[in-house]
C-alpha cells in the first residue's frame, strides 16, 4: 500500500497582475519523500510554495491537503493544519534572538513545555544555534540564518516542510551540511518539498522530481531517472 497522500495540486494557475507564473501545475507529495522541484531562475518554482503556503491565491485550480481543498484559507490556517513553510530569503527576525525567533515559529502551540521540547529538538540538529541561542539573528552568517530559518519552519512541527532554496548563497562546505541535514529529517519521517536551483544535489537526496519551465511540469518522475535523463542532464546538472 503506498504512503498517504498529504498534497495535491490539480491544473493550479496563478499570476502577478499580467504575469501568468503558473499555468497549469499538477504534483502531488505522499508522507515520508522528499519530493523536489527544480528549474531555472523565474520557472514558477517559488510561487508553487507561495501558493500551498496561502501566501498567494491560485487564480485557478485547487490544491488539496489530506484530501481537503486550502486554497482558500489564510496562511496561519494552512500552518494549522500542518505545513511549514521556510522562505527563500531566510525572513527571520534581524531583532530578535534566535531563541525568539524560533518562539515565534511555534506560535500555534500553548503548551510551553512542548515548544521547549521542539526547540531542544532544533537544537539537536543545529548545535550552531543552540551555541548563539541569545545572540540576534542579524548577526548569524548567512548559514547559521538558514539553519535558524529551517528550525523556526520546524518549530511548529509540520507533517510537511516546504523549503525554498536552502542553499541559496552558502559556500559549497554549508551545502554539503545542509542537504545532510535533510537526509537526517527524512530518516526520522519528516516529509518535505524542496525547491532547489542546486539540481544535482537535490536529485540525489529525493525519492521523486518534477521539472517546472515558465510555469509547466515539462518532467516528473523518479528523482534518479530524470538525473538521468540527457536533457535535464544539460539544462540543470552542467553537463
Amino acid at each position: 500500500m503506498p504512503p498517504a497522500l498529504l498534497l495535491q495540486l490539480n491544473q493550479v494557475q496563478a499570476c502577478y497582475g499580467h504575469i501568468h507564473a503558473l499555468k497549469g501545475v499538477s504534483l502531488e507529495v505522499r508522507a515520508g519523500e522528499i519530493v523536489t522541484l527544480i528549474g531555472s531562475n523565474g520557472a514558477g518554482k517559488s510561487t508553487t510554495l507561495r501558493c500551498i503556503s496561502g501566501l498567494l491565491a491560485p487564480r485557478s485550480g485547487e490544491i488539496l491537503w489530506r484530501g481537503q481543498a486550502i486554497h482558500g484559507l489564510k496562511p496561519h490556517e494552512i500552518v494549522a493544519r500542518g505545513i511549514g513553510h521556510s522562505p527563500e530569503g531566510r525572513r527571520i527576525f534581524p531583532q530578535l534572538t534566535v531563541e525568539e525567533n524560533l518562539d515565534l515559529g511555534a506560535y500555534l502551540e500553548r503548551d510551553r513545555a512542548i515548544v521547549a521540547q521542539r526547540k531542544g529538538e532544533v537544537f539537536e540538529l543545529f548545535p550552531r544555534l543552540a551555541e548563539r541561542r541569545k545572540q540576534d539573528g542579524g548577526t548569524l552568517s548567512g548559514g547559521e540564518q538558514q539553519m535558524l530559518a529551517i528550525g523556526r519552519a520546524l518549530m511548529q512541527n509540520p507533517a510537511l516542510l516546504l523549503l525554498d532554496e536552502p542553499t541559496l548563497g552558502l559556500a559549497p562546505v554549508l551545502v554539503e551540511a545542509l542537504f545532510e541535514t535533510l537526509q537526517a529529517l527524512h530518516r526520522v519521517g519528516k516529509t518535505i518539498l524542496l525547491v532547489e536551483q542546486n539540481a544535482w544535489h537535490a536529485l540525489q537526496i529525493a525519492q521523486r522530481a518534477y521539472v517546472l519551465q515558465t510555469g509547466v511540469i515539462t518532467h516528473s518522475g523518479s528523482a534518479r531517472d530524470l538525473a538521468n535523463l540527457d536533457e535535464i542532464k544539460r539544462a540543470y546538472l552542467g553537463e
